[in-house]
């Protein structure tokens, strides 16, 4: 993956061959090899819920009637939150990027960020992810007791663990033309569960 990435930047570099182009190559590679983790997820909302501090007294009927009833649509929204740490000794920096977000190979949603981001050497800094699917859309493509276990596992209800793959391909910035990466930079975890 890097082999394809060092290429397209070196070419880069030989069209348009300055200081300039230089640094935005290194600040790309950096990128490149910065840390992805999971952080957090927030402002997670189902059908309009605020389910952000968990499940209330009061939410557990409204949230158990929503998933087992035969809603047209349930509205799942929250952000996810992945720690981006540049372990360089210069900065590393994107200006956008395209993604692609699979839970228990259920493939959950994809869609970009149009959001530069710029880590100082050995500095860490939050990449959110806002995130909009229709759980009833999912059910209707996939199992739908595989998505109400994801479903559970984000309301802090699940019993078992969700595993989920982030794969970003990021944007740069080559002087004043911006360069996707021919690859994505994969990231894994899982949540959930008891």
């Amino acid at each position: 993956m890097k082999k394809r990435i060092l290429t397209l930047l070196a070419i880069a570099t030989v069209l348009m061959g300055c200081d300039t182009v230089q640094q935005s190559l290194s600040s790309t590679y950096n990128m490149i090899n910065c840390e992805y983790n999971y952080k957090s997820i927030s402002g997670l909302t189902v059908s309009g819920m605020n389910l952000s501090n968990g499940l209330s007294v009061t939410s557990i009927p409204k949230i158990t009637s929503i998933l087992s009833g035969s809603a047209s649509s349930i509205p799942l929204n929250f952000t996810l939150n992945l720690d981006v740490k540049n372990p360089n000794q210069s900065a590393a920096a994107l200006n956008g990027m395209q993604y692609i977000i699979s839970i228990d190979d259920i493939q959950f949603t994809t869609g970009s960020v149009n959001q530069a981001l710029n880590i100082g050497a050995g500095q860490s800094q939050t990449l959110p992810l806002t995130i909009g699917v229709d759980l009833v859309s999912l059910m209707k493509n996939n199992s739908k007791d595989a998505v109400l276990d994801i479903a559970k596992n984000f309301i802090g209800v699940g019993s078992k663990k969700s595993n989920v793959k982030v794969q970003l391909k990021p944007t740069f910035m080559v002087g004043s033309v911006p360069v996707t990466s021919p690859v994505y930079i994969p990231v894994s975890f899982s949540f959930g569960g008891n």
